[in-house]
């Protein structure tokens, strides 16, 4: 019950302050800011509450190789994304996501820091390969729907997933649980609203944001059973915001200067 109130409060909330992230500042920021473990971070919090804390560790492992899988679901929406409608980039978006899942099974297998070696390989390539945006960010028209309509859609799946999540293991519960909700909404929204060149800015501030994601799931694997759950999921918190402010810092999001002609 509580972790259901949790993602009827929490989900809407964070989707709608990501989104006026996103207008504001433009909305490569956006898929940034919803890169952070927004979904999964609370997810495994009750999951170290109801199931205890080894499985929220066994389920740390599974969450940090779906980082590698969202960057599966960002390189076939943009495979596709400038060809399509937005539905169906989301469709090639979510059998992407499968897909990249599937493929980095192998890596759970890894030592710790094998398997953030890979899924840090996975991201710097993904972010090679889709490239930046030079469209000034702005300029279309929102309509009053748009807010509330990004809040209904992504409360909705996130319950959903979290319905189905664990009755399949910890490994398979973290991956679920990092399925880009929140980015595939955002992404969704701005291909409608405004192209699909916009639509490539959120999915690439969402491959910077996972370095942050990546981050939190390895100090809570490492400090979850020593720690406790307290210091744990407050360092792995410290972790991700520094690492977050450190990409920020080196601007890889966030608005670029025009390029001279």
């Amino acid at each position: 019950m509580a972790t259901l109130l949790l993602k009827l409060i929490l989900t809407p909330s964070l989707i709608g302050a990501a989104t006026l992230a996103a207008r504001r500042w433009g909305p490569a920021v956006g898929g940034w800011l919803v890169g952070l473990p927004l979904t999964s971070g609370p997810l495994a919090f009750f999951l170290a509450l109801d199931h205890g804390r080894a499985f929220a560790v066994s389920a740390s492992i599974g969450s940090i190789a779906g980082a590698a899988a969202e960057a599966g679901f960002c390189l076939a929406y943009a495979a596709v994304g400038h060809r399509v409608s937005w539905p169906l980039a989301l469709v090639a978006g979510s059998l992407g996501y499968v897909a990249a899942s599937l493929a980095i099974q192998p890596a759970l297998l890894l030592p710790l820091a094998g398997e953030l070696l890979v899924v840090g390989l996975v991201l710097g390539l993904s972010l090679r390969l889709i490239p930046s945006s030079r469209l000034p960010r702005g300029g279309a028209e929102h309509p009053a729907w748009d807010l509330p309509a990004r809040m209904i859609v992504g409360t909705a799946i996130v319950i959903a997933l979290a319905a189905a999540a664990p009755a399949l293991g910890p490994h398979a519960t973290g991956l679920i649980a990092a399925f880009p909700v929140y980015a595939a909404v955002l992404a969704g929204f701005t291909h409608h609203l405004e192209g699909p060149e916009q639509a490539m800015d959120v999915l690439r501030g969402l491959l910077v944001g996972l370095f942050a994601f990546s981050g939190f799931f390895a100090v809570i694997n490492l400090s979850l059973l020593p720690l406790g759950i307290a210091a744990s999921f407050g360092a792995a918190v410290a972790a991700a915001l520094l690492i977050q402010g450190a990409t920020l810092s080196a601007r890889w999001v966030g608005p670029r200067a025009p390029q001279a002609s």
